[in-house]
Formats: C-alpha cells, sequence, structure tokens
C-alpha cells in the first residue's frame, strides 16, 4: 500500500515538476548528486551515491515494465526465453520452479505444442497474473499451480527450469535436493545473477554495502560458486554460458 501511495503521489508531484525545462532539472540533479557525493572520507560519499543509483535503477524498472505493459522488457529484448526453448525437447514434462507470471513457461508451451508445462509460483499473486496471460492464447499443454514445490507431490517431469530462483533461497543444496527428490527430473535449465557482471559489485563489497541486485537476494554467483553448488547436489554441468550479466547452465543429475 506504501509503495503504491508512493507512486500515485509521485505522478501528481510530476505534472508541477515537468513544468520546469529538462535542461534546469538535469542540472539539479547532477548538481545534488555531485554535492551529496563530497565528503573528506571519500568512501562515505561513494557509498551514498551507490544508494542513490539503487533506488534510480529501481525507479528504471518500475517504469520499464510499466511500459512493456506490466512485463519486464528484458523478456523481450534479451530473448532469454529463447535458451530453455532450444534445450527442451518435444514431449518433454517441463516444471518451471518460482515461474512469477509464467513469462517462460507460456512461451515454451507455444513453442513446444508436444510437451507439458507446469508452473509453479509461492506467490498467489503471480499464479493469478499468470492464469490471466493464459486467457489470450488457447493453450492445453501448460497449467499454474500455486504452492512450495518442496511440499508438492506427484509433479514428476523430464526437466526443471530455474529461472531467477535459486538467488532468492538460503538453504540451496536442500531446495535443490528436494526438487530432484519431487520432480524425478534429469535435465535442469538454470539462470543466475552473476557476481563477476561488473567491477562496481567487488568494489561495493569492499565498501562493506549491499552489493545485490534486489533486496531478496541470499546470493549473487561467481561462476566457480556456482559450479561449487552444482556439483554438491551431483547436478553436472553440460554447458554454461555468461551474458546479460547472469550465469545461464544446463545440468544433468547424477545419481
Amino acid at each position: 500500500m506504501k509503495k503504491i501511495f508512493v507512486l500515485k503521489l509521485a505522478n501528481f508531484i510530476s505534472l508541477f515538476w515537468r513544468i520546469v525545462p529538462f535542461k534546469i532539472r538535469r542540472f539539479i540533479f547532477t548538481s545534488l548528486f555531485i554535492l551529496e557525493s563530497r565528503d573528506k572520507k571519500t568512501r562515505e560519499g561513494l557509498s551514498r551515491i551507490f544508494y542513490i543509483k539503487d533506488k534510480l535503477e529501481w525507479v528504471i524498472n518500475e517504469r520499464s515494465i510499466h511500459y512493456d505493459n506490466g512485463i519486464h522488457p528484458k523478456h523481450r529484448l534479451t530473448n532469454y526465453h529463447q535458451f530453455f526453448i532450444d534445450r527442451i525437447k518435444e514431449g518433454d514434462t517441463v516444471l518451471d520452479v518460482g515461474c512469477g507470471i509464467g513469462a517462460v513457461a507460456l512461451d515454451i508451451a507455444k513453442a513446444r505444442p508436444r510437451c507439458k508445462i507446469i508452473g509453479i509460483d509461492i506467490n498467489k499473486e503471480n499464479i493469478f497474473f499468470a492464469n490471466k496471460l493464459k486467457e489470450n492464447y488457447s493453450l492445453e499443454n501448460i497449467k499454474f499451480i500455486f504452492g512450495n514445490i518442496i511440499t508438492q507431490k506427484g509433479i514428476n517431469s523430464d526437466v526443471v527450469i530455474l529461472s531467477n530462483v535459486l538467488e532468492h533461497i538460503d538453504q540451496r543444496e536442500s531446495f535443490l535436493n528436494g526438487i530432484i527428490s519431487n520432480s524425478k527430473a534429469k535435465n535442469f535449465l538454470i539462470r543466475v545473477p552473476l557476481f563477476e557482471r561488473d567491477w562496481q559489485m567487488p568494489l561495493r563489497k569492499e565498501l562493506g554495502i549491499y552489493y545485490y541486485s534486489d533486496l531478496d537476494h541470499k546470493i549473487e554467483h561467481s561462476v566457480k560458486e556456482f559450479k561449487k553448488e552444482m556439483n554438491k547436489v551431483n547436478l553436472r554441468i553440460l554447458e554454461i554460458n555468461t551474458i546479460w550479466g547472469e550465469i545461464w547452465a544446463q545440468c544433468e543429475y547424477e545419481e
């Protein structure tokens, strides 16, 4: 509710703010940022500017989702759904864990009509929105479930998708073992944020300030950390790539 109020207030105030010419607004913002960064202790000034940058990134993401009518444009611009589609065979049963609003699952269902797609998420609003999106297509090969994959029974699959999920989990080894046990899947397609995506990440870590891209993240993997975690749960990495600041991997479960 607080976030909605803030956004509505911003929309109202912006009507008056935009009366000021953009060049003047830009000058004011730039001057304020420079002033905020000035400090006898460069470390403190730099840390404050990083905090402001994080708030700006939140605004950019919020406006970007609005720009693309409720779906983040990264889905469209990076074409990352194709990574999953290309590694799924017709006839596979696919389990999309943490499916969100179902954007990835729906694209797979359209591209692989003989596959059975199951999307599951612990956020009830996400599942509601996913089912609304599903109504736009005549798809019989997909369903969305509200619930926790670890407590679900009888969801066997050939392929498990974990797209931007593991970074939200504290006990990842236990979580992955639970999915492996419940799904009986052999093929795992995984996407996580990459720690080594930018030189600013190790700098922020050195400064002792928050360096994840989301407040709910518990980790953002280095390639070395990712490989180590996969090895712990007997997921053999068949393919690994880094692009768009993320790790993309295809893994095979070995008993």
